[in-house]
């Protein structure tokens, strides 16, 4: 399914991230997770994570979802951490930030793991095991 991907901070998402929680299981409960609106949710067969796969197909992650109402059918929400920073656009546009709204990405139900921060890194950025 194509929907455009929003990112932002969340309260807890600032609280643990602040206080140097970034490496604690809250905090990959809290970041590697997006958010899909029920009608979207139920499309996709209601599944306990998606795969969220940037828009040139070049990256992906496996997150965990949240049915809500505080989306809106055809957007997605991921509070902004390493895990969304996987699939958002990186050009800038001379800006210095990339753009963490309205990102298109392709979500489908997903398997295997949810990797927590310090794997994404090594095992997306670093090339490791």
């Amino acid at each position: 399914m194509k929907v455009l991907l929003n990112t932002g901070s969340t309260i807890d998402e600032g609280r643990l991230a602040k206080g140097g929680d970034k490496y604690t299981e809250d905090y990959r409960q809290e970041c590697a997770v997006c958010w899909i609106s029920p009608c979207d949710f139920a499309t996709l067969g209601s599944p306990e994570k998606v795969k969220v796969t940037s828009q040139d197909e070049k990256h992906s992650i496996i997150v965990f979802t949240k049915c809500t109402d505080a989306v809106m059918d055809g957007n997605v929400f991921m509070p902004r951490a390493i895990w969304s920073n996987v699939v958002i656009d990186p050009d800038t546009f001379s800006t210095g930030s990339p753009l963490y709204k309205g990102n298109p990405v392709t979500i489908e139900a997903g398997e295997g793991e949810v990797l927590s921060a310090e794997d994404v890194v090594l095992k997306l950025y670093m090339g490791g095991n």
